[in-house]
C-alpha cells in the first residue's frame, strides 16, 4: 500500500476505504466523547516506541479538519520529533523555542499544512523536554491555542519511556494511547494505562494499529473488553506505520 503526497508536499491520510472509515469511526468516537467538555485538547502517546503514535496524531488531525472544524497538531514529542518530515516543514522554529522564549508563537507555526489543520513543529531538541511541557509557559499556551482552535492534538513521547504525557494530564481532555498489533504486549499497555490513571488522567481510548482482519489475531488483546465502548482500531501497512 502506498500513499500520495499533495502539492504542498504533505502525506495524506492512506487512501483505502478501509482506513479512512476507521479514522472516521475514531473521530466519531472522539467528537461524542468530548461533546460535553469545554478541553477539546488530546494527548496522543503508545507504551513504547514504534507503535504507530505519530501515524495516528497524524492522520486523526486531518480527518477531524476535514470535518470543518479549526485544528492544531503540536508535535511535542521534543526527543524524536516526526511531524516535520511528514508534512515536509521545518522544525527549528517550534514548540522548544516557543516555550524557552527564543521565538513568538506566531512565527512557529505552519498553518493550512492541511486543509483547516495547521501544525507546531518540535523545535530545535531541548536539554529539559519535561520542564518545559510541566512549566506554566506550556499551560498558558494550550490556553491561548484553545482559544484559537476547536481542536488541539498532541504528539506526545511513548509512555514507557519517559514522563512527558503525564505532566500534560492536567491540560488535557485525555489520553488516547497507540499499541501495535504483534509488538506490543499486555503488560506493557497494561503499564501505560496505570500511569495515565495514576496522575488521575483520563484514558480516552486505545487504537490498534497495524491490525490483521484475521479475527483470530485479535486474541492478544482480548483482556481489553473492558474498554470495548472507547476502544478505536484501524487498519495499516507496515510502511505507512511510523518510522
Amino acid at each position: 500500500m502506498r500513499n500520495t503526497k499533495s502539492a504542498n508536499g504533505q502525506r495524506p491520510i492512506a487512501s483505502t476505504f478501509q482506513i479512512v472509515e476507521a479514522y472516521k469511526t475514531i473521530r466519531t468516537n472522539l467528537l461524542f466523547t468530548l461533546a460535553n467538555t469545554d478541553n477539546k485538547i488530546v494527548a496522543i502517546s503508545s507504551a513504547e516506541p514504534n507503535a504507530g503514535k505519530s501515524t495516528v496524531s497524524c492522520n486523526l488531525s486531518i480527518t477531524m479538519a476535514q470535518t470543518g472544524a479549526k485544528v492544531l497538531l503540536i508535535d511535542a514529542d521534543m526527543r524524536k520529533p516526526s511531524q516535520h518530515k511528514t508534512f515536509r516543514v521545518k522544525k527549528a522554529n517550534g514548540l522548544s523555542r516557543v516555550l524557552s522564549g527564543q521565538a513568538e508563537l506566531e512565527e512557529c507555526i505552519c498553518h493550512d499544512v492541511a486543509r483547516g489543520l495547521d501544525l507546531l513543529p518540535s523545535g530545535s531538541l531541548p536539554p529539559n523536554p519535561s520542564e518545559l511541557l510541566s512549566s506554566d509557559t506550556m499551560k498558558e499556551l494550550l490556553e491561548r491555542l484553545a482559544l484559537q482552535y476547536d481542536y488541539i492534538f498532541i504528539d506526545t513521547p511513548p509512555l514507557g519511556v519517559v514522563s512527558d504525557t503525564l505532566v500534560l494530564s492536567e491540560l488535557t481532555a485525555g489520553t488516547v494511547l497507540v499499541a501495535r498489533q504483534g509488538q506490543t504486549t499486555y503488560d506493557e499497555l497494561q503499564t501505560a494505562i496505570d500511569s495515565v490513571k495514576n496522575v488521575n488522567g483520563t484514558l480516552l481510548g486505545v487504537v490498534i494499529s497495524d491490525m490483521r482482519e484475521n479475527p483470530r489475531s485479535y486474541g492478544r488483546y482480548e483482556r481489553f473488553q473492558y474498554y470495548k465502548a472507547y476502544d478505536y482500531s484501524y487498519t495499516t501497512s507496515p510502511e505507512e506505520a511510523e518510522k
